[in-house]
């Protein structure tokens, strides 16, 4: 399962069925659970952990320091889940300690070519990162969000459960959840309802978020009065319940 020509540093710890390609490289600190696939030209390096199941296509970058001129060698991490299929010439940094000291990246993803998460970022689970969308550092990406390719995203940014961004989308504040986004800078359009109903999204609940948005960005209230009445209407609807949460700790504000 490693070929002949692989470099792997002896105290790396690859698990049960693992298999790498042809001039990879998998360094001293790096832990890869059972079942992993690693293609052929991939780097592995840093304090990095991977769980089990992965696949890593070839020309990929995982672990490397984070490109921030802060940076001083402190021993930072990288830790991605399981599932997580990861295609060509993606790159993915560590951490910094001026943030948690860790970029971690969750299960169940679908990370598509020249995809770069920077440091300090945080992806949940089944998302689906389209080619070439980038993540500056401490940006933060709920479960199930699509970005479509060429979407960049500010630092510090976060993007909330079941959003979904159009090609060449610019990031430059929060995306609430469940929100569609496009443009240079990003601008709402509606409710994913498509990707709502996939999900096994109830009619009801899909009413009353198109409600929602509606009092968010319809509404002419302001934020604040806005969130009164979201809280209102979250208490007969609990699938609102996730934007009150998301507008409560957004730092960036909310594009708008």
């Amino acid at each position: 399962m490693i070929h002949p020509t692989a470099i792997i540093h002896s105290n790396a710890r690859l698990g049960a069925g693992v298999s790498v390609g042809p001039y990879s490289i998998i360094g001293e600190h790096v832990e890869i659970g059972d079942n992993t696939w690693i293609g052929p030209h991939v780097v592995i390096t840093g304090v990095t952990r991977i769980g089990r199941d992965n696949r890593i296509h070839p020309f990929c970058s995982i672990g490397d320091a984070p490109q921030d001129k802060k940076y001083g060698g402190e021993p930072t991490r990288l830790e991605i889940g399981e599932r997580n299929t990861i295609r060509e010439y993606c790159q993915f940094n560590t951490g910094t300690v001026q943030d948690a000291g860790v970029t971690r990246i969750g299960s169940d993803n679908w990370i598509m070519g020249y995809v770069h998460i920077a440091h300090d970022c945080r992806v949940g689970d089944r998302t689906i990162f389209a080619n070439n969308s980038q993540l500056a550092g401490h940006v933060h990406v709920d479960d199930w969000a699509v970005l479509g390719g060429y979407t960049g995203v500010h630092q510090f940014c976060r993007v909330g459960a079941h959003t979904m961004t159009a090609v060449g989308t610019v990031v430059l504040q929060d995306i609430p959840p469940y929100v569609m986004a496009a443009g240079n800078t990003a601008t709402p359009y509606g409710i994913n309802v498509k990707g709502l109903k996939r999900r096994g999204f109830p009619a009801e609940a899909l009413l009353a978020l198109k409600r929602a948005y509606r009092t968010l960005y319809k509404s002419g209230l302001m934020l604040e009065e806005a969130r009164t009445r979201l809280a209102q209407e979250a208490r007969e609807h609990p699938e609102i319940q996730p934007i009150l949460d998301f507008l409560a700790v957004s730092k960036r504000g909310i594009i708008r």
